[in-house]
């Protein structure tokens, strides 16, 4: 948040310079968040999505929830 907080600073003083430090800032902490780069889900997983839990390896797991 640090770093976007440094984007709109940058933006209402019109610093350009400092806008673009504070976009690279912005892009540093996406990556290392796992928000940009190298995608996740083709990864060769099996896609559940769209299945009832009861169908899946997770059905032991979702049985034992609370409701």
């Amino acid at each position: 948040m640090t770093a976007r907080r440094a984007v709109a600073a940058a933006q209402r003083t019109k610093d350009g310079e400092a806008l673009s430090a504070a976009r690279a800032a912005v892009h540093a902490a996406k990556l290392a968040l796992g928000e940009r780069g190298p995608v996740w889900w083709n990864d060769g997983a099996p896609d559940y999505n769209r299945h009832l839990a009861k169908n899946t390896p997770y059905a032991a797991w979702h049985a034992g929830l609370d409701e």
